[in-house]
């Protein structure tokens, strides 16, 4: 298993193909390779990302079958199913990386700062349950944004709503905090931008966790 440092590097290279226009996971999916994971899987990273279809990990990160295991939900929210998501991966397979994967132009931030600024509400309960996880990002972005316009709070805040997540994967699981201090497991956020493709990965991985 690659070291957390490792599985770093190998994303970023991966993004760099995948900008370039130069992808190679294409022959990570022939037969031979699909047969070889059925005995079982070592994926490297743990993706936590966002459901936008514009943002697949596994082509933003050119990698095949079985090399990463993706948790995809709306504002890349962390719920108990995500925690326990992420825990499964980590302590099963070894997988020494997490990565917390924004994005540019997140619909579901969006939402929570159109919620926020014009007192509507989601539609449905199960909606503004992932508006409520996404809120204290935005309202934390809105009352520091004196004169920002609309886009650049959001910009904000979707960075600010991967570091919280970071933060509740880091200090809100006894499992992972364990593994960050006796396991290397690292746990980091970053940010696909729409515009350009390029994922800029955070501060956070200069850290001790």
């Amino acid at each position: 298993m690659l070291t957390a440092g490792e599985a770093l590097k190998r994303l970023q290279e991966g993004n760099r193909r995948f900008v370039a226009n130069e992808s190679t996971a294409t022959t990570l999916l022939d037969p031979a390779r699909r047969a070889a994971l059925i005995a079982g899987q070592e994926p490297f990273a743990i993706i936590l990302g966002c459901s936008d279809s514009r943002v697949p990990a596994e082509l933003v990160f050119d990698q095949g079958l079985g090399d990463l295991f993706v948790i995809r939900v709306a504002g890349n929210i962390v719920a108990p199913s995500q925690v326990g998501s992420v825990e499964f991966a980590a302590s099963r397979f070894g997988t020494p990386l997490v990565v917390v994967l924004g994005h540019t132009q997140c619909g579901a931030v969006i939402a929570t700062y159109e919620a926020l600024t014009s007192q509507t509400q989601a539609a449905t309960s199960n909606l503004r349950s992932i508006v409520e996880r996404v809120r204290p990002a935005v309202e934390t972005v809105l009352a520091a944004s004196g004169e920002q316009d609309a886009d650049e709070i959001i910009h904000q805040a979707t960075r600010a709503n991967v570091r919280a997540a970071v933060d509740h994967l880091k200090h809100g699981s006894a499992l992972l905090e364990r593994l960050v201090q006796t396991a290397g497991l690292r746990i980091v956020g970053a940010e696909y931008s729409l515009e350009t493709g390029v994922v800029e990965f955070f501060d956070d991985w200069s850290g001790a966790g």
